[in-house]
Parts: C-alpha cells; structure tokens; sequence
C-alpha cells in the first residue's frame, strides 16, 4: 500500500516523525509536501489528489488542528476524509465510510497516539455491505 502524506507549516515534525514510522510499518511513503511553506489548504489539496489520481491508496494530512486540511479534502469528489483524535475513529472511518484520507491536529495529538492513530488507518479495510450506502451518498454529494 502506497500512503500519501502532507503537512502545513504547523504539521512539518509531526508529520517526519509519522512519516519514518509508517515506513517501518512496511508501507511506501510519498512526502507531497516536501517544502516547509505549504499552508493547510495546499496541503490538503495535493494529498486529495495524489489519492485521486490512485497515485496512493490512503492520504495522511498533519495541520495544528487538522479540521481545516479535513474540510478542504472534503471537497474533492470522490474523496472521504475524516479528522481523528484517536485510534477507535481512523480504524471506523475506514470500516463504515470507506475513508481514504485522514486529518490529524498536531496541536492536539502527541507521537504516539499519533502513530497509533496511522496504524489503525492502514490496518483497517472497508466492511462495504449496508455501508456502502452511504459511501454512495457521499460521492454523490461532490
């Protein structure tokens, strides 16, 4: 699996610091914000599409808050992305909404919850099934 992962100018330890995880992990790891002067909305924007254009499979955006990088992503059809504060949240928003993208805060979420959040992201499959219902609501919304 190949994970996309971004940062504003807030998100830019946070987001080394999951980036050398998630590749111990077994995963590749695209940087699209390799630069130090991306705000959130940029960043936001070049994670949706990478994972739109199936460049990676899932997409990891690090802003101070991450509801900011969570609404931007938001807009681009096709994607569904959730801002989580905690493992049991990335793990569901994949099951039940078929997430492909995350937004973490890294001024609320410390290293390791957020290295425990990205595990339960990238370990979790979609259940589909009754869910895939509104998966097919939120596509349509876009």
């Amino acid at each position: 699996m190949k994970v996309a992962i971004g940062n504003d100018s807030n998100g830019i330890e946070l987001k080394e610091h999951l980036k050398a995880h998630v590749e111990e992990l077994g995963y590749e790891v695209i940087d699209s914000t390799p630069d130090k002067d991306f705000n959130l909305f940029e960043a936001a924007t070049e994670i949706s599409k990478v994972v739109n254009e199936g460049k990676a499979d899932r997409g990891i955006v690090i802003d101070e808050y991450g509801v900011g990088s969570f609404m931007v992503a938001n807009k681009y059809k096709g994607i569904v992305c959730a801002n989580v504060f905690d493992e049991h949240s990335a793990k569901m928003t994949v099951r039940h909404n078929n997430a492909s993208i995350i937004t973490i805060g890294s001024g609320i979420v410390g290293k390791k919850l957020a290295e425990k959040i990205c595990e339960s992201f990238l370990h979790a499959e979609y259940d589909g099934g009754r869910h895939q219902i509104r998966v097919d609501m939120l596509n349509k919304m876009c």
